[in-house]
C-alpha cells in the first residue's frame, strides 16, 4: 500500500472545527479595571483663522472667541497671533485663502508668520463632493 489514507485525519479536524466553533462564543473576555484621576485633559483649543480674501486683503478670525472676522495689515497679523499664541501654545493656525488667490499669496503669509516662530500653521480646505 502506497497511499495514506487522509479520511480519518479530515474526520478528527472537522470535529475539532466544530467544538471550536460552539466554545468560542463561550469564553468570557477580560475587563480593565482603569484609574481615574481628578482633573481630565483640557479639551482641545479653537484654531486662529488667517483668511485670504480675493482681493489679497487679509483677515483674522478667532473661533474660540467671538468668531469675529478683522481685517489687519501683513505685519500687524503676525503680531497678533504671536500673542495668542502666547497665551496659549496650543493654538493653532490655519490659512484659509480664497480659490481665486494665487499659490504666492498664501506662501508669503506662511512665511510671515514661520519667520515669527509661530507653531502649528496648517492650510484650511473644503473637502471634495
Amino acid at each position: 500500500m502506497n497511499q495514506i489514507n487522509v479520511v480519518p485525519y479530515i474526520d478528527v479536524m472537522l470535529v475539532l472545527l466544530v467544538i471550536f466553533m460552539v466554545t468560542a462564543p463561550m469564553i468570557q473576555t477580560g475587563s480593565v479595571d482603569l484609574p481615574s484621576v481628578g482633573k481630565s485633559s483640557a479639551p482641545p483649543v479653537a484654531p486662529l483663522e488667517v483668511i485670504i480674501h480675493a482681493d489679497k486683503s487679509v483677515a483674522l478670525k478667532d473661533k474660540s472667541k467671538n468668531d469675529v472676522e478683522v481685517r489687519l495689515e501683513p505685519d500687524e497679523l503676525a503680531a497678533r497671533i504671536h500673542a495668542a499664541q502666547q497665551a496659549n501654545p496650543q493654538q493653532s493656525v490655519l490659512i484659509a485663502a480664497d480659490r481665486s488667490v494665487r499659490y504666492e499669496a498664501v506662501l508669503n503669509v506662511m512665511d510671515e508668520l514661520q519667520k515669527q516662530q509661530i507653531a502649528k500653521i496648517g492650510l484650511l480646505v473644503q473637502p471634495g463632493k
